[in-house]
């Protein structure tokens, strides 16, 4: 039966149940209801919608608590964003005053403009920074802006679909205080050619800055100081100085972005220990330095990113802290992974078809890091190069080059490196070259084809004044597994196969060589365990050695 008192009765029960805002929204038109874009937000309540049609307005704005201001029209492409946004456009050339174009509130909504022109673009300076990398910028903070195009005062809100250009500052800048859960969403826009950075966090403010385009800007794509938020799924290219950066104090989520062409690195993180970023998911390539760079005692945590064709490193740590876990890092102009005076954990990365080094680990007073269970292949000068001031353990490293002269992995002078558990293949004139100290223990040590003559082919080789202890390595086709000149060597339980004449040469022991309980496979019934040579012959101890006949 129909009953007309109780529908009316439910009706009024959820209408009651209702925010008032929701019962009373209205939609505020520019210019037909009002003459400006504030006059319509000034006579809007929470709830409201302020719709603006196509045309130019030179005014700032000030926005109200939960009114959304949007342009008129459908989502339609432009040529950068939004057409509604490219044809809906806050013009501050003839605005008296300074300051941004327009600050945010709590739950408003901005969405689909075009805001140019607030404060002053200088041309002349951008291309003379532009031209030199930023390298003659002043150490700014990296997001700290007095008044960016779109300001957001620690409230959360929204602000996309908007194109951000030529502002005498940053674009959209993110403003927070301790302890705040303001939680912002910039989302959708597209930030060009200002003076700052495209979009700058700062002061404790935190939020999601997602699927924004920040291009050609005078500092960083997307900066941060102070500053905590999820960025994610951004395209950052052709900025002066990094794609995205993080400093001063900043701990950002920094996954699945996309960071090319800068100026200087894709992804930058600098100044103090308490910067620690999370990087993630990442696409840096084709920066003009690294990938992905961290220097200044910052710390970051570098996983799965993919850092390519970069004209320096793929990642670059210098003076700096990083867990690199999982990356790949190809076709670089330098290494794969430079490490410069760092302490570094890296781990589980795939590096390959490097310039220089897979790995680097570039002179320093004091360096220490791990190096485990990595893939390094085909660089086009070293798999691994330790410099001088490191101490390095590798352990489980897969290391292979086919062609090329030289060392798979040279240790130099000053340096002390443990080495567990690690293959090496490939051709040169060694698997390893010391020059510092090294312990080499239980290692596969294979070179691609047994050569006689020509120059050097040794599994080991150690330099005057090196130290080398080699326990239980497996050494196979090198012309002899340790060659070792005015060293410090000691060969024990090592396994030697397919060498030619002697599986060690010692010249000139600097102190007592100890050769013993190694195991020997050669056809060659002339064969020697020990080759002594020069004036400390008496220096080397043999002993407990077996040669066993090859399987024919």
């Amino acid at each position: 039966m129909f009953q007309p008192y109780a529908i009316a009765t439910a009706l009024l029960a959820i209408c009651s149940s209702l925010p008032a805002t929701h019962l009373l929204a209205k939609t505020i038109r520019v210019p037909d209801d009002r003459s400006s874009i504030q006059a319509a937000i000034d006579g809007a309540e929470p709830g409201d919608l302020v719709l603006v049609k196509r045309g130019t307005y030179s005014e700032r704005l000030k926005l109200k608590a939960d009114v959304t201001v949007r342009s008129e029209g459908a989502d339609t492409a432009g040529k950068l964003g939004r057409l509604r946004a490219e044809e809906t456009i806050l013009d501050g050339a003839d605005v008296p005053g300074h300051g941004s174009a327009v600050i945010m509130a709590e739950g408003a909504v901005l969405d689909g403009f075009t805001v140019r022109n607030f404060g002053h673009y200088d041309e002349a300076e951008w291309a003379k920074h532009h031209k030199t990398q930023g390298n003659l910028q002043s150490h700014e903070h990296i997001g700290e802006s007095p008044g960016p195009g779109i300001q957001i005062p620690d409230v959360t809100c929204v602000v996309q679909n908007n194109i951000v250009h030529h502002i005498g500052d940053t674009g959209i800048g993110l403003f927070g205080s301790p302890g705040s859960a303001a939680s912002p969403h910039v989302y959708q826009n597209v930030c060009y050619r200002n003076m700052g950075g495209g979009i700058g966090a700062m002061r404790h403010s935190r939020g999601i800055i997602e699927a924004n385009v920040c291009f050609e800007n005078f500092y960083a794509g997307i900066g941060h100081n102070h500053a905590s938020p999820i960025v994610i799924h951004n395209t950052c290219y052709e900025n002066i100085r990094a794609g995205i950066g993080s400093s001063e104090g900043s701990c950002p989520t920094v996954r699945e972005n996309k960071c090319y062409k800068n100026r200087r690195a894709g992804i930058g993180v600098r100044t103090g220990s308490n910067t620690r970023p999370i990087i993630e998911a990442n696409h840096c390539y084709e920066n003009d330095m690294a990938g992905i760079g961290t220097e200044e005692d910052a710390a970051s945590i570098l996983r799965q990113n993919e850092c390519y064709r970069n004209k320096l490193a793929g990642i670059g740590i210098r003076h700096a802290e990083a867990t690199i876990v999982g990356n790949e890092c190809y076709e670089n102009g330098a290494a794969g992974i430079g490490l410069d005076g760092a302490k570094a954990v890296v781990l589980d990365n795939h590096s390959h078809h490097n310039q220089t080094a897979g790995i680097g680990l570039a002179e320093s007073e004091h360096g220490l890091a791990t190096l485990a269970r990595n893939k390094i292949l085909e660089n086009r000068q070293v798999a691994i190069g330790i410099h001088g001031g490191w101490q390095v353990e590798l352990i489980e490293n897969e290391i292979e080059r086919t062609g090329g002269m030289p060392p798979l992995v040279m240790i130099f002078a000053g340096s002390k490196v443990d080495l567990s558990g690690n293959t090496f293949q490939g051709g040169g004139v060694a698997a390893i070259r010391v020059a510092g100290e090294a312990r080499i223990e239980n290692n596969r040590l294979v070179a691609t084809e047994l050569r006689k003559a020509g120059p050097p082919s040794f599994g080991i080789w150690a330099l005057p004044d090196a130290t080398v202890q080699a326990y239980g390595n497996t050494f196979e086709n090198w012309r002899h597994a340790i060659f070792a000149s005015q060293a410090h060597v000691s060969a024990v339980d090592n396994q030697v196969k397919s060498f030619h004449q002697a599986a060690f040469v010692i010249e000139d022991a600097k102190s007592t060589a100890t050769v013993m309980g190694n195991q020997l496979t050669t056809g060659d019934a002339n064969a020697k365990v020990v080759l002594a040579r020069g004036k400390e012959t008496q220096r080397v101890v043999e002993r407990d050695n077996e040669i066993l006949a090859e399987a024919k």
